[in-house]
């Protein structure tokens, strides 16, 4: 007879991993695992179970008959380049690189680790056929947090002097400020008066081309 039973993998590696599911098949058992997105199929064999082993729960333990890093898909490749990545930041800190790069660096690692849980959550949603709004408005509130961080960086960055006068790229951040000002004001129920409006008021001079008539000195 046979069974089907979904699961979720978690804390998945080479040699096998975690799957979280509801009725467990019998400890030593042997299953076959099929990825839901790829299709791929791989024999695997039951090592641990919640009634065998203790600190097992909601789920089982499998080992692959044949070592695969592909089965799991993009999960196990994400998770592989976050400690290599977090052990590339360990040995830039090592060498006295400079405090800023360190960081701006740590902040790109700890985005893709965030992406990588969403995109884990978003998968699991869709696998299980639930409603995803609430995962992609909070997908949406961390891209706004982290437009305001790069902002203030930009500030930082213009303050110093460390951008070049007249740049293009500095004309285009001017424009797409604009245009995402006027979006939020319209959809986003902005309301910036009195007090907080001078606290928003850019206080870095930003130099922008701009073309103009000399016949109308007014423009």
């Amino acid at each position: 007879m046979v069974v089907k039973e979904d699961a979720v993998a978690r804390q998945v590696n080479a040699n096998g991993g975690f799957l979280k599911m509801s009725v467990y098949p019998e400890l030593g058992s042997r299953v076959t695992l099929t990825n839901f997105l790829s299709a791929q199929a791989a024999e695997a064999r039951v090592i641990a179970a919640p009634h065998a082993r203790e600190g097992v729960a909601n789920g089982i333990i499998v080992e692959l008959i044949v070592p695969s890093e592909s089965f799991w898909g993009v999960d196990l490749q994400v998770k592989k380049t976050i400690v290599e990545l977090q052990s590339l930041e360990k040995a830039l800190q090592c060498e006295d690189m400079d405090l800023r790069l360190v960081k701006e660096y740590r902040d790109a690692v700890e985005y893709i680790r965030a992406a990588a849980v969403t995109l884990e959550q978003l998968r699991e949603c869709q696998f299980r056929g639930m409603d995803d709004s609430e995962l992609l408005s909070d997908l949406a509130t961390e891209r706004i947090r982290r437009t305001i961080k790069l902002c203030l960086g930009v500030v930082a960055d213009i303050e110093a002097g460390r951008t070049r006068a007249g740049s293009e790229d500095i004309n285009e951040l001017y424009r797409t400020l604009e245009f995402a000002e006027a979006h939020l004001r319209q959809h986003g129920d902005v309301n910036v008066t009195g007090r907080d409006a001078r606290k928003h008021k850019a206080t870095a001079t930003i130099p922008i081309s701009r073309t103009f008539d000399k016949r109308n000195p007014t423009n």
